[in-house]
């Protein structure tokens, strides 16, 4: 009786590897991938229509829980849209501070991306350093919003408050002894950008760590080396941005090519992969986290020199200070009514787009004059990234499909907004 070797599986929604409800059909020949059919819509939650019906400001915080590894770049891109339409500049600290945390996001999102593509592969160990180094990043988070995710830090106009000048430290308890405690609030001792110098100072050597710990490791170069390979031409034809672009050789970074706040003013450098394989755009990650921990020392360094305004001073766009809200009851109202009621933002249209760590992050804008959205359109870079699963799988084994999603470094908050 001949043997059947054609099957169609279903790859997730609930499998470990997947990155979210992703569901994969898989057609196969043996173990050989012949057809790779990505099924998106199971954890669609409307964000985009949501938009409609909330204030300007309120959306703020949808943009965090798209991509909900990349938070502060997805409040860049539509804090940037609402101020085109105000036709407003952000003052230069605001700008200095976004980037900043722009940089730190990306680093996050690095991270989690490398140990877990590692850990899907079989390695262990990678994640465990990985997320060591993202608990400093999140406490810079929490230091400047409160939260460790979703920060909602960026507002139209600026950033919700300064730099603070004292960072949250560890306390004693049965778990942690008294020794223990002093060295990790060593780092913790004075303000947030002495806590992050320190962090951009000894990051370098951690790079190093993941590099002892990956690149030539055999059994990580078996599995990524010659595995979902992109020309440059099919990258563009396809819609990729991002690592996935820049892994296949083309040299495209809005920080560089259309740049924006204050990137211009800003050295480093922009990694680029040889093969477009699955090696090559882990390794332009390695790289980039390193141009990111630059970009981050020459903000701290400006930071540090030049104090002043984070936030826009028209009271149309940004509260009034809690100080003027007590003495004035002109400025109360104006807090009201900006809370309840919303910025009207002047009729147009607009797309504002910033270099996420997966790629080109878009928002498309459309004001009526109302205090609300008429229209949001987002362009989430793993979308256009997911839509070429078939292509790339193609002619792989299962195992490598695994492979593939990881290197695409997805998060279905965005695919599915």
């Amino acid at each position: 009786m001949a043997e059947i070797r054609n099957y169609t599986i279903n790859f997730g929604p609930q499998h470990p590897s997947a990155h979210g409800v992703l569901r994969l059909v898989l057609e196969l020949d043996g173990e050989v991938v012949e057809r790779a059919d990505p099924h998106v819509g199971l954890l669609h939650r409307g964000t985009e229509k949501l938009a409609e019906t909330r204030t300007w400001i309120q959306s703020v915080p949808y943009m965090d829980r798209l991509d909900y590894v990349s938070m502060m770049c997805n409040e860049h891109a539509y804090c940037m849209a609402i101020e085109k339409l105000l036709g407003i500049e952000v003052p230069t600290r605001a700008q200095y501070i976004r980037v900043m945390f722009d940089e730190i996001t990306r680093i996050l999102n690095h991270l989690l991306n490398i140990g877990t593509h590692a850990l899907d592969i079989g390695a262990m160990t990678m994640v465990l350093y990985t997320f060591r180094e993202r608990e400093d990043l999140m406490d810079a988070y929490e230091a400047v919003s409160g939260a460790r995710m979703h920060a909602a830090y960026y507002r139209p106009g600026g950033v919700y408050r300064d730099l603070p000048d004292a960072m949250p430290k560890y306390e004693q308890s049965k778990f942690k002894s008294a020794t223990t405690v002093k060295q990790l609030n060593e780092s913790r001792e004075g303000s947030l950008l002495d806590f992050l110098e320190d962090f951009v100072t000894r990051f370098p050597k951690l790079i190093d760590e993941y590099h002892t710990l990956l690149t030539d490791n055999r059994i990580w170069k078996q599995r990524t080396v010659d595995i979902g390979i992109v020309t440059p031409e099919r990258a563009l034809a396809l819609g990729f941005t991002g690592p996935m672009l820049r892994g296949s050789g083309v040299e495209w970074d809005l920080r560089r090519k259309q740049p924006y706040e204050v990137y211009d003013q800003l050295a480093f450098d922009i990694p680029v992969g040889v093969n477009g394989d699955c090696y090559d755009r882990y390794l332009c990650r390695m790289e980039e986290m390193r141009q990111s921990n630059r970009i981050i020392q020459q903000c701290i360094t400006w930071l540090r020199a030049n104090p002043g305004p984070v936030m826009i001073g028209s009271h149309k766009v940004a509260p009034p200070s809690r100080e003027k809200m007590k003495e004035n009851m002109e400025e109360l109202i104006h807090h009201f009514k900006l809370f309840t009621e919303g910025i009207h933002v002047p009729q147009g249209e607009v797309y504002s787009a910033v270099e996420h760590p997966k790629g080109e992050f878009g928002v498309y804008a459309v004001s009526d004059g109302a205090n609300k959205p008429y229209r949001l359109k987002l362009r989430a870079p793993g979308f256009a990234h997911l839509a070429a699963m078939d292509e790339l799988s193609r002619g792989h084994m299962i195992a490598d499909v695994v492979a593939i999603i990881g290197t695409m470094d997805i998060v279905f908050g965005e695919i599915d907004r």
